[in-house]
């Protein structure tokens, strides 16, 4: 007899993504397994970049510390072209990261390991540990459209095989889930077995990776660096200690079998990218490495998978959905981002205090960004392996058209442009009303000052991914006149009818209520006394902030006008769980509100349980 059981949420796979996933659910107390068919995590290699975004999202779950201690920081990039004596030549130096909003104006190189680590001692402290090695054998969907509506229902069938020897018959057991999130990488069964594609192209660009201690006298060492010489292209990546990165451009002869035409691994040793390397750098001199931790190589490949979802109950996530070249450093990046974009819509759905058709808009947010990011992809890998421009080569790329490339794509690159298009959970109907708030975009940083105690607080440490909407009320400039339409605002958010009341489901053990209420005044911090806010715009004395400069001078302020708030007016600025601005209202347009969290939330007298 197999041994059956239920589970909410199926996690294939314990990459980044996957991890991130199983992190999130665990906040929200979401009952969930993770599965992974390797024995141990990844040792060495992979994935090593974190963009700003990133870094932001990692904060808004408790866990950017330790990269911030431990992680290298790349600041500044380097840029190096073919010089008139046949060697390089330093042709320019600009900031790594362009986005002006970043909070970390930075990336953070760290060996995946580690970030995976963060996310396994999370697990842990809750008493969670993944189950490997797992592998799953089979996947069934029941075909019954009642049954694939109700939340409640275990539509998804998943026989999993427990690895043991090689000579052993793997022990099986079966698996009736809620929903399933295969984060099972490039190779994903889960996309397999689905039937979905990957749709793009493969490159002829062949490059080889290194992680090493180097010893050489190239000034840019620990600085990222964009290499084109007349011998290929490399991308220098500093790590964590005195490890360093190197992505090279590998000619075919060195890595190709004549007789075969396909990649010989034998050809592909740390002597001999170290010997390619060397080619590259002249003049510079690149020593025997102190220490070889790694070496790979690659085809450039960008791709997107045909669909993220199938009966929006099993979901593709990370590498199963999107490939491309890691030069530019989004990989890792974009699979934790996809399952961040998940986890609180799954979280919502299995509460019963969201709609099903909540999840239509993970694969409607989640496939366009993969897209553009193949396209960004395309052209920066494009670039970046194309040949230079020098007096003999006139058709090659020059420093200004790598450089252009490189300043327009920061805001995509570094996660901070990423734009969710307009949907039942971004509704851009009152975007005038902050009209510098993009509804769609992250929230951005800001200082401001807790009207209580003076203390200078960062917004974006005030919205934790813990899968409530923050809802901002902006309240203006407190005036005696002001107060009396905030109180006005605050007895209409009391009323039975009002959004607020309809869906603001209180916590229940471990699920979060549905709103945190945080109200934000103009004004000077000497003026706000934070006791005049009515209560339910101010449900703890830390939730009141001050667009004001802390004691010094030197902190905060002008985030009214930074924004594009009036300070005459009363404005709502609904930031969903994953940190995204959703929707912008005057306070004279709560229909608007109401038709907002309508479209995806159950209210209260609708919902089964209330």
């Amino acid at each position: 007899m197999l041994k059956e059981s239920h589970v909410d949420v199926l996690i294939i796979g314990a990459g980044p993504s996957g991890l991130m996933c199983a992190n999130a659910l665990a906040g929200a107390g979401v009952d969930f397994r993770i599965i992974d068919n390797r024995p141990v995590g990844v040792a060495a290699g992979q994935a090593d970049g974190i963009q700003p975004r990133t870094i932001e999202v990692l904060q808004s779950y408790g866990l950017a510390e330790p990269l911030l201690k431990e992680g290298a920081q790349m600041h500044l990039c380097a840029f190096y072209n073919p010089g008139p004596d046949g060697g390089i030549e330093r042709t320019g130096r600009a900031a790594d990261v362009t986005a002006p909003t970043a909070r970390y104006p930075f990336k953070i190189t760290i060996a995946q390991a580690s970030i995976e680590a963060l996310f396994v001692e999370s697990l842990k402290s809750q008493g969670i540990s993944i189950d490997r090695p797992i592998a799953p054998s089979s996947l069934e969907i029941s075909q019954d459209p009642a049954e694939l509506l109700d939340p409640t229902s275990y539509p998804v069938k998943v026989v999993l095989d427990h690895i043991h020897s090689s000579d052993d018959t793997p022990e099986q057991e079966i698996v009736h889930a809620k929903f399933v999130v295969g984060a099972d990488g490039a190779h994903s069964w889960v996309r397999k077995t689905l039937g979905f594609t990957m749709d793009g192209e493969q490159t002829d660009y062949i490059w080889g990776v290194i992680d090493f201690i180097p010893d050489t006298n190239f000034p840019d060492i620990r600085n990222r660096s964009a290499i084109h010489s007349e011998n290929g292209s490399c991308m220098i990546i500093p790590r964590e200690g005195d490890k360093v990165r190197f992505y090279l451009q590998m000619a075919d002869k060195d890595v190709m079998d004549p007789e075969t035409g396909k990649i010989d691994k034998q050809k592909v040793t740390a002597e001999n990218l170290i010997n390619t390397a060397r080619r590259t750098f002249y003049p510079y001199i690149v020593n025997e490495p102190k220490e070889v931790d790694w070496c790979s190589i690659y085809i450039i490949g960008q791709r997107v998978a045909s669909k993220f979802s199938k009966h929006d109950r099993v979901f593709i996530a990370g590498d199963a959905c999107h490939t491309h070249s890691p030069k530019a450093g989004q990989g890792m990046n974009a699979s934790m981002n996809d399952t961040h974009n998940l986890a609180w819509k799954l979280a919502q759905v299995l509460r019963g205090r969201a709609d099903i058709s909540l999840l239509k808009t993970y694969e409607l947010e989640r496939q366009k960004y993969a897209q553009d990011l193949i396209n960004f992809d395309r052209e920066f890998s494009a670039l970046f392996s194309g040949k230079p421009r020098t007096l003999e080569n006139q058709e090659g790329v020059t420093h200004e058209e790598f450089l252009r490339a490189f300043q327009a794509s920061g805001g995509f690159s570094s996660g901070i442009g990423v734009h969710y298009m307009p949907s039942a959970i971004v509704h851009t109907i009152h975007q005038g009303s902050a009209s510098n708030l993009i509804i769609g975009e992250r929230m951005l940083p800001q200082l401001f000052v807790r009207a209580a105690d003076a203390r200078p607080v960062e917004i974006q440490d005030m919205l934790p991914a813990d899968t409530r909407f923050k809802l901002l009320f902006f309240v203006g400039l407190l005036t005696s006149e002001q107060l009396t339409k905030v109180r006005r605002l605050a007895e209409e958010l009391e009323l039975p009818t009002s959004f607020l009341q309809k869906y603001n489901f209180p916590a229940q053990g471990k699920a979060q209520s549905m709103f945190d209420i945080i109200s934000i005044a103009a004004g000077h911090k000497d003026d706000v006394n934070f006791l005049d806010i009515p209560s339910t715009l101010r449900t703890h004395w830390s939730k009141v902030l001050i667009d004001d400069t802390d004691v010094t001078g030197r902190l905060g302020g002008g985030a009214y006008p930074r924004f594009g708030i009036d300070e005459k007016e009363i404005t709502i600025v609904v930031v969903r769980p994953d940190g995204y601005v959703g929707m912008i209202a005057p306070s004279t347009a709560l229909e608007s509100m109401d038709k907002y969290f309508g479209s995806f939330l159950i209210g209260k007298t609708l919902n089964r349980e209330a």
